[in-house]
């Protein structure tokens, strides 16, 4: 349990209470009996991101990431579509179009 002293704060003068030298070193003793410290994620997170700077490998694997701008850029030439249509929402008409452009069987 902790003892409470009441002192009185400077800038509205209203009590503020502050632990006593006893409760204080029970707490430095916890975090020092090895309770992780709060800081250590932070240098953690520096040395992933110094890892990632220094080597070549690929965070996402080649293929999926293709798969990804190839649907990016159709949504893109679907959302063009329906603004030419003066609508705001694609619609599966939408996607026909562009798809024969390039060529595709979809």
């Amino acid at each position: 349990m902790y003892v409470l002293q009441q002192t009185a704060c400077k800038s509205t003068g209203a009590p503020r209470k502050q632990l006593t030298a006893k409760s204080a070193a029970s707490k430095t003793a916890v975090a020092a009996g090895g309770v992780k410290n709060l800081h250590r994620f932070r240098t953690v997170a520096l040395r992933e991101i110094q890892r990632y700077r220094n080597s070549t490998e690929l965070l996402i694997r080649k293929l999926p990431f293709q798969r990804l701008p190839y649907r990016v850029s159709l949504f893109e030439i679907i959302n063009l579509a329906a603004i030419h249509a003066k609508r705001v929402a694609i619609k599966p008409k939408d996607l026909t179009s562009p798809c024969r452009l390039r060529g595709e069987h979809s």
